[in-house]
């Protein structure tokens, strides 16, 4: 099957900013696959060359197996949704989410038509008539989909779409993006640097930093199966131990500082820097005997130690089993 989207050895330079240094990837056809990394990683740049906004340096984008490396914007079955939604507060949603189908001189009828459509299939369906401005930011966001996907791309990009709504909204939006996607069949390439959104929804997910790709996997292997340091912290924030393995946060308990060690476990000695209530969690910060930074994080109901205030002695105890072994540097 012909990748829906592939980069083969694809640079982009900014300067003295190797933005994107040499990344080589392909997305399948209906997949959503995701791009997550801190704030300067690459993750962004790599959506603007699928989209056309830059042109490498080096290398080939390509769309359907057909290189479009230099092939300007317009001329791309592709369509992006920002942050900001772009949306025209002067005009109604209806003609909002119609714009490019005017462009094309799509019939008034069948704009109107296909507008209605998008509309009830982001359920804005009695919204039409009403301005950007009488709109809440979910229903913005919304509104961006559908005038987005009425031209029936092949490829929806989607540049931190949900970075200007509050959590609530913001989860509730992943859950309508996931389901959209389903039903649609469409590609979906999604920008985050939200660990959290790009695990519960993508199929794959590329881990970007400093301009190249650190791991590229399903959501389960990243969170169970890290391969470097980099990718260990980022997903999921687990501990990096000696910089050899890793340990998820949850599969420490911290105990009393004489508890003793279980077969197969590991213990080591620290004292309490902090400590967090989280509601259902409480999070631990200790400082190792052997100067580590080690975080726990365990049920609220869980026994714990004695006193909970910094400065307290305490044991952290976690089985060998769970430890990640880090293959790459």
């Amino acid at each position: 099957m012909t990748a829906a989207i592939e980069f083969r050895d694809v640079r982009r330079v900014f300067g003295a900013i190797v933005a994107v240094n040499r990344v080589s990837f392909a997305i399948e056809p209906g997949e959503f696959f995701s791009m997550l990394g801190p704030s300067g990683s690459g993750k962004t740049t790599c959506l603007r060359l699928i989209a056309g906004f830059e042109l490498p340096d080096g290398g080939e984008v390509r769309l359907d197996g057909i290189d479009v490396s230099a092939t300007p914007p317009y001329d791309r079955n592709v369509n992006t949704v920002f942050q900001d939604y772009a949306l025209f507060p002067h005009m109604s949603v209806l003609d909002n989410v119609t714009y490019g189908l005017r462009v094309r001189r799509v019939p008034a009828a069948e704009c109107r038509r296909q507008g209605e459509e998008m509309l009830a299939l982001v359920k804005l369906e009695d919204t039409g008539a009403r301005r950007p401005a009488q709109l809440s930011g979910g229903q913005k966001q919304r509104v961006a989909l559908a005038r987005a996907l009425v031209n029936r791309p092949k490829v929806l990009l989607l540049d931190e779409p949900l970075g200007a709504l509050d959590l609530k909204l913001r989860e509730e939006m992943q859950l309508e993006l996931r389901s959209l996607q389903r039903r649609l069949g469409i590609t979906f390439v999604y920008v985050t640097h939200d660990q959290g959104e790009a695990l519960s929804m993508s199929d794959r997910v590329a881990v970007f930093n400093s301009g190249r790709i650190e791991q590229l996997d399903s959501p389960q292997s990243l969170y169970n199966r890290p391969r470097t340091a980099f990718v260990a912290r980022f997903v999921g924030g687990a501990n990096v131990i000696d910089g050899h393995y890793a340990v998820r946060a949850e599969h420490i308990a911290v105990a009393d500082a004489g508890a003793p060690v279980p077969a197969g476990a590991m213990r080591v000695a620290g004292t309490i820097l902090d400590t967090q209530y989280h509601g259902a969690v409480r999070r631990w910060q200790v400082r190792t005997d052997d100067d580590q930074l080690i975080t726990a994080t365990r049920p609220e109901g869980d026994a714990a130690p004695a006193g909970r205030e910094p400065g307290t002695r305490v044991a952290l105890i976690w089985a060998r089993a769970s430890q990640i072994p880090l293959t790459a540097d």
